[in-house]
């Protein structure tokens, strides 16, 4: 098993989702809402006069845990969905192995539940 993890824009979650289930049939996913910078090291807004930076971004973080042979597919359908076309701040897109995934409810784990 296969955990994808992505930084995305808010604005582009339920984009980046559609694009994975469509692209591998894989429906799982976790969202948290989260805050952050890179290179762009936030934005600077004014109101009424007044300038004011805003260090952190809004952001989501998207988790799916997969079959090894989706990943491919899943990171490149977060990565093609995520990109807004602006200059920075679409985020990033990383795997990780993990193992001994188990459904709470059954007790069983997943590779034994998806052989049947």
């Amino acid at each position: 098993m296969i955990k994808v993890e992505a930084i995305v824009l808010r604005e582009r979650v339920e984009i980046v989702i559609d694009a994975v289930e469509v692209a591998t049939g894989h429906v799982g996913v976790t969202v948290v809402e989260a805050v952050g910078h890179g290179r762009e090291r936030g934005i600077t807004h004014e109101y009424r006069g007044r300038v004011f930076e805003s260090r952190f971004l809004p952001k989501a973080l998207l988790t799916f845990v997969v079959q090894d042979a989706l990943a491919p597919g899943v990171v490149a359908a977060v990565a093609d969905a995520a990109r807004s076309g602006n200059d920075s701040g679409d985020g990033l897109v990383w795997i990780a192995p993990v193992g001994n995934v188990t459904h709470h409810r059954t007790g069983k784990r997943i590779e034994e539940a998806e052989k049947r």
